[in-house]
């Protein structure tokens, strides 16, 4: 029996994980891959408070994690199949695991064009992480498709190394914050067609190009790339959790400002949870007000018992 089990292993959960620990609960963070989520994607962070001159994306989850561990969180990587959520209890590994508290942090996953071929192009050619693939094409034409803040930090990583960077943006004008436009704008070889979609993937065996239509003239053309990388935003992981809370339109998970779900005892932080701002340290501040309302919980029953 834990007092709290965190599904999760992003900042969000870490930061959880820290807070829970520290205020006294016996808890663990199940992850099924690796510590940093969304964020150990990212090369690098430039807007985390505290690091003047950025931070590397991956190195955030483990720095946290360590500075948990201290306080006496525990880390699985059994990934959670299953979960009860009104009985509080985890199927990790083939076992159940009991908790007196939940609290949901599975993050999301990058959002698909949904173009034909798009899954069976997946890793030869088509890339959802720039910093996990960007090496691959080194001096090689690339594109990114997107115009916020994920897109311009993926060209602008992704024009350290490759011949040049196309950015594809189906809006007449960007959206990332103007530092990243600025310095993608400054670098020669990372060009921009607005008002564009992709409308297919070409190539057989490997990316080959695109094949692109302007949303203002609707003429049509093809852009020769070996590697696309899309940053159109991001789908909430939802399916474990779906049917047994109140979901938002769009799947994330709703709360208030407390982090409470529809369910008691059960808390959402960071990507899964419905957020204006989906950064590192909305995620952390996300993680931080769950785990301390968590323990409050932990607290208000065992005085009622």
């Amino acid at each position: 029996m834990l007092d709290i089990a965190i599904i999760g292993g992003g900042v969000a959960g870490l930061t959880a994980g820290l807070y829970a620990a520290r205020g006294g609960a016996e808890t663990m963070v199940f992850e099924e891959l690796f510590v940093g989520g969304q964020a150990a994607s990212t090369s690098r962070i430039e807007n985390y408070p505290g690091f003047p001159e950025g931070i590397e994306g991956v190195a955030i989850g483990p720095l946290i994690e360590e500075q948990a561990q201290k306080f006496g969180l525990k880390t699985s990587y059994d990934p959670v199949t299953a979960v009860d959520l009104k009985k509080r209890v985890l199927t990790v590994g083939g076992r159940a695991v009991e908790a007196r508290a939940i609290i949901l942090c599975m993050g999301a996953t990058p959002r698909k064009l949904g173009l034909p071929r798009e899954d069976a192009l997946t890793g030869r050619g088509v890339s959802y992480c720039a910093t996990c693939d960007g090496a691959i094409f080194k001096g090689q034409d690339v594109a990114v498709v997107g115009g916020g803040d994920t897109a311009l930090s993926d060209a602008l990583y992704l024009a350290r190394f490759c011949s040049s960077v196309t950015v594809i943006h189906r809006r007449d004008e960007l959206r990332a914050a103007l530092s990243l436009q600025q310095a993608a704008l400054a670098k020669d070889n990372i060009h921009f067609m607005y008002s564009s979609v992709c409308t297919a993937l070409l190539g057989e065996e490997r990316l080959s190009g695109l094949s692109l239509k302007n949303l203002t003239t609707n003429e049509e053309s093809a852009l020769s790339v070996s590697g696309v990388f899309m940053a159109v935003g991001i789908v909430p992981r939802t399916e474990l959790v779906a049917g047994q809370l109140t979901l938002c339109a769009e799947n994330s998970i709703l709360t208030n400002d407390r982090m409470e779900t529809s369910v008691p005892g059960v808390y959402a932080a960071g990507d899964v949870r419905n957020s204006p701002l989906r950064q590192v340290v909305t995620a952390c501040a996300d993680g931080a007000v769950a785990a301390t309302e968590a323990v409050a919980f932990l607290a208000l029953n065992k005085n009622q018992a």
